[in-house]
């Protein structure tokens, strides 16, 4: 069983036994005068006591039938095991940092980053284009409580406004959707006015159909110049995360050395179906889960850390 696991468990054990403390306590006071003549809480304290407890068990609860309907999710869309819950996230967001080796000239630029700072045990998914739309996917990523975050691009989207809409509030935390551009094009090899054109112009339609100018963009091909993060940051792109893993439906590519995951690893996939690679975007999902919960890691909010 993965560590991740053993704490939750303990945790909640934990959080019985106060719940029990809590009512036993209560219990007691139900009299005129306990033991040792000490006086009997007023009937208010009674009730607040009751209250705290009663609210600490329906917590509690919540929690466990959450557990066990991710279990019984992940039986139905046969992953190995069910997916890490992921750790609270930070109270402060870590410092990005443009990543060596992908700087610029200019400064003061959105970041462009593979990997986000942090000592948790968490990677970040994130799907790319919007080719694919498939209804499955939201059901699948709703039921299993799996966050993820969608760079879209139009020229893929905009037969079907309304799924990213659906996909957008499938999930109790929302569904961040995300810049890839208008038409998905080679940035560098476009100038300065032409890349803002799709930069700008893309964060003009998610804020008109979806109701928030995104702060986040990926380059199509994960390519870009100094144009391009001056014109994303002309349009209000705060960051431009990279991945240092790309999930496929029957195998995985990797960009470091070690061929595995480390903490705050961003890992790239896309909205594809049968008609481009081998499997549904169900087999992608059950796939990259299999290798992200077996190599101990939960997957976490991207919007949560940066």
């Amino acid at each position: 069983m993965a560590k991740g696991v053993h704490r939750s468990s303990r945790a909640l054990g934990a959080a019985l036994a106060f719940a029990a403390l809590a009512s036993a306590a209560t219990a007691c006071s139900a009299g005129t005068e306990p033991a040792g003549g000490a006086p009997a809480p007023a009937a208010g304290q009674q009730a607040q006591g009751q209250g705290a407890a009663g609210a600490l068990t329906a917590y509690v609860e919540k929690v466990r039938q959450q557990r066990a309907a991710r279990v019984l999710a992940a039986k139905k869309w046969g992953l190995a095991r069910p997916p890490l819950e992921a750790p609270a996230p930070p109270a402060v967001k870590p410092r990005i940092t443009t990543r060596k080796g992908f700087e610029t000239d200019g400064e003061g630029l959105p970041p462009v980053f593979t990997t986000v700072p942090t000592k948790q045990k968490v990677v970040f998914l994130t799907i790319d284009d919007g080719a694919e739309k498939d209804p499955a996917l939201l059901r699948m990523m709703n039921e299993l409580r799996i966050p993820y975050s969608a760079f879209l691009s139009d020229y893929v989207v905009k037969d079907d406004y309304a799924y990213f809409a659906r996909m957008q509030k499938s999930q109790p935390g929302g569904i961040a959707l995300n810049n890839h551009t208008l038409n998905h094009r080679y940035l560098p090899g476009l100038s300065y006015g032409e890349q803002k054109r799709e930069i700008c112009g893309m964060q003009d339609v998610i804020e008109k159909r979806f109701g928030k100018r995104p702060p986040l963009f990926r380059p199509p091909y994960g390519n870009y110049n100094e144009d391009t993060l001056r014109a994303a940051k002309s349009c209000g792109v705060k960051a431009v995360p990279l991945w240092a893993s790309e999930a496929f439906p029957d195998h995985m590519e990797w960009r470091e050395w070690d061929r595995d995951l480390h903490p705050g690893d961003i890992v790239l996939t896309h909205f594809r179906g049968k008609e481009d690679w081998k499997g549904t975007m169900p087999d992608m999902i059950r796939r990259v889960m299999n290798v992200i919960t077996a190599k101990g890691y939960a997957v976490a909010k991207l919007e949560d850390y940066v």
